[in-house]
């Protein structure tokens, strides 16, 4: 008997924001695996640690969590045969995935090389990016306006081109690069026009005045929505 591999994202970081359809495969799960930092708590494991089944397995993919070196080849590799066998024993298996699965998740780099070698569903999760327009109160786009996702770690031409050429953008990544997106959004005149939510749904969520961040730091998780249009949506 051959197993499944269920690639479930989790939402944004508030537990109720986990799908019903997740719950369910999560409950029928034998295994979850998740992503977690070479030392201390898994993320991921924390968003649905009150929905795990008394006694299932665990596997924690352990890996950097440094942006120079991810996405970390070797910890995938390994990982995808554990998870391999573990189906091929019949077992069924969760990996949890923050976020939706196929936007910017992690477990895309598990579908490449499980996808053709065994069953697998994947299922959709409420983003960081429509978390993130929900907790601001600011729709992404209105209308016929054209939505670009910018990642922070572009370098600044890049990002200024991608801005120039929306009706509205969302930064994404923004982490120690908020100093280059702030200058960005400053030399186009668009700093009105922008607002900043970090750790989106979570308990330490913040929003905040995008020029009162202080010393211009921001954490990895956190968003600027920018809307040429103002608030297109009342209009």
């Amino acid at each position: 008997m051959t197993g499944k591999i269920w690639g479930m994202g989790i939402g944004p970081g508030d537990p109720e924001l986990i799908t019903l359809k997740a719950y369910n495969r999560l409950r029928e799960a034998d295994v979850v695996a998740y992503p977690a930092p070479e030392v201390g708590d898994s993320l991921a494991r924390s968003i649905v640690a009150d929905h795990l089944p008394i006694g299932i397995k665990e596997y924690a993919i352990r890996m950097p969590l440094v942006e120079a070196r991810f996405p970390a080849q070797q910890i995938y590799d390994k990982a995808a045969l554990d998870i391999e066998e573990m189906v091929q024993q019949g077992k069924n298996v969760a990996v949890l995935c923050e976020g939706d699965p196929f936007f910017y998740g992690s477990f895309m780099y598990l579908f490449g090389r499980l996808s053709e070698s065994c069953p697998m569903e994947v299922i959709p999760g409420v983003s960081s990016l429509t978390a993130s327009a929900a907790m601001l109160r600011s729709p992404l786009a209105a209308r016929n306006d054209v939505l670009t996702v910018l990642p922070g770690p572009l370098d600044e031409d890049a990002l200024r081109s991608g801005i120039e050429k929306s009706d509205a953008v969302a930064i994404i990544k923004v982490g120690r690069h908020f100093e280059k997106i702030h200058r960005v959004l400053s030399d186009l005149d668009l700093l009105d026009c922008a607002r900043y939510v970090e750790r989106a749904t979570m308990e330490n969520q913040r929003i905040l005045p995008i020029n009162d961040l202080e010393d211009n730091k921001a954490p990895y998780f956190s968003i600027i929505l920018v809307h040429k249009r103002g608030e297109a949506w009342t209009v």
